[in-house]
């Protein structure tokens, strides 16, 4: 009997190999990472009964999408009735046939958003390519109040004034009014292999005011680009008019940066291009050391969270209407700060390229769209490649190609930052 037991115990493991062989792990899936973004700036009149199919541009692409909308500066609560995204066939609302998808939120298709927050929609299976347009329709059944929404989209987006229905639709015949704001949707993130997103965190110069509208040549959009090699995704969260110490056009910088910036999937780099505003709008902003306490303050908030900060010198503005000898003073010293300060990683020196070396207060001309504030589409690709090379090259070139860390989809509530004209 004890040979048969021997026996047994060398054939059963060969013949039934399942009972002893060691589980084999799933693999990790894989991570979020954003890969569009819009800060909201403010509020505009609900569209009760309408469905906004918003167009907007990834830089990374992905197997699945999810989608961030927000109520973050609305007064009540936000009762969507469908949400859609689809990839966008050509210029205009239609889809790609077989590609339109219904996002839910915890399984539901529809989601109350309570003032003052923010949603994500549960992964949608939608393979992406960088590069694409996607459509994201949202439709809004009642008035509830006003809406959170991105001013200068510097994209034309389409509404369906009868709406009830109509975000299911490929075909865009319903979307009969055109918008040139994003309504609701703040962020779409990917998941794929991506290796983590910048974010670029600024004003109107990094919203894209001077660049061609519906063309995509803000400089992050430029810069993703440029870094589609590297799979790393950029997020725009440039507001235009946005301050770094005091609320203007939206929350200020401070007030909005872990929304905004923080917050968002995969970051691994922040870009601040921001402080012309408070310069050239505030004329008792001649405090450096005020500025200076703002980088550090944005600087060591990152550095918490893991995110390495590029400073960006402020460019020149000689010749636009709010311009000052003390202002430019300020700029020079700000700037002074910024190179030489210590306070970040490492410092994209944009106001050396843009500038006219005949006039070094005012923008090249090939780059000024003609307000001598704001850059045309070269003066936008002046700035990515500038930034593109701080990026790629040196110190912090050496560690952007690693797997970014997964942000967890959340629905937050935060401190209620005060609208602009409130």
């Amino acid at each position: 009997m004890a040979k048969v037991v021997r026996v047994l115990a060398v054939l059963l493991p060969a013949l039934l190999p399942g009972l002893t062989a060691p589980a084999v792990a799933e693999p990790a899936p894989l991570p979020w990472t954003g890969s569009w973004e819009t800060a909201p700036s403010g509020t505009a009149a609900a569209l009760p009964g309408a469905a906004v199919r918003n167009v907007v541009h990834l830089s990374v692409g992905g197997t699945a999408v999810r989608v961030r909308l927000s109520n973050r500066l609305g007064t009540a609560p936000l009762r969507l009735g469908a949400v859609t995204v689809a990839l966008s066939r050509a210029a205009g609302p239609e889809a790609v046939p077989g590609t339109l998808r219904t996002a839910t939120f915890r399984s539901a298709t529809e989601l109350t958003v309570p003032a003052g927050a923010d949603a994500v929609t549960d992964p949608v299976p939608l393979r992406v390519p960088a590069g694409a347009d996607l459509l994201v329709t949202v439709y809004t059944p009642e008035n509830s109040g006003p809406a959170t929404y991105h001013r200068t989209a510097l994209q034309t987006s389409y509404v369906a004034p009868a709406g009830a229905g109509r975000a299911a639709d490929e075909d865009g015949t319903a979307y009969t009014a055109t918008t040139s704001r994003w309504y609701y949707v703040t962020g779409v993130d990917v998941r794929g292999p991506a290796a983590g997103s910048v974010v670029a965190f600024g004003d109107s110069l990094t919203d894209g005011n001077g660049s061609t509208p519906d063309t995509n040549r803000r400089w992050p959009d430029r810069l993703a680009q440029r870094l589609r090699e590297q799979r790393l995704g950029v997020l725009n969260a440039g507001i235009a008019g946005n301050r770094l110490l005091l609320d203007g056009a939206g929350p200020s910088a401070l007030a909005r940066l872990d929304a905004d910036a923080l917050d968002r999937a995969g970051v691994r780099v922040l870009v601040v291009f921001e402080g012309i505003n408070d310069i050239k709008g505030t004329p008792e902003a001649n405090d450096t050391a005020a500025f200076a306490d703002a980088y550090r303050t944005v600087v060591t908030r990152a550095h918490a969270r893991g995110v390495r900060v590029v400073g960006v010198t402020l460019t020149p503005y000689a010749g636009y209407p709010a311009w000052t000898a003390a202002g430019e003073a300020v700029r020079q010293r700000v700037n002074a700060f910024i190179r030489d300060g210590g306070a970040f990683d490492a410092v994209a020196d944009v106001d050396a390229t843009v500038r006219d070396p005949d006039d070094p207060g005012r923008i090249l001309p090939a780059y000024d769209p003609g307000d001598h504030l704001h850059f045309n589409d070269a003066g936008m690709a002046a700035v990515a490649d500038t930034v593109h090379r701080v990026l790629t090259q040196g110190p912090l070139g050496s560690g952007l190609t690693g797997r970014a860390h997964a942000t967890a989809p959340v629905t937050r509530t935060a401190p209620r930052p005060r609208p602009a004209g409130r």
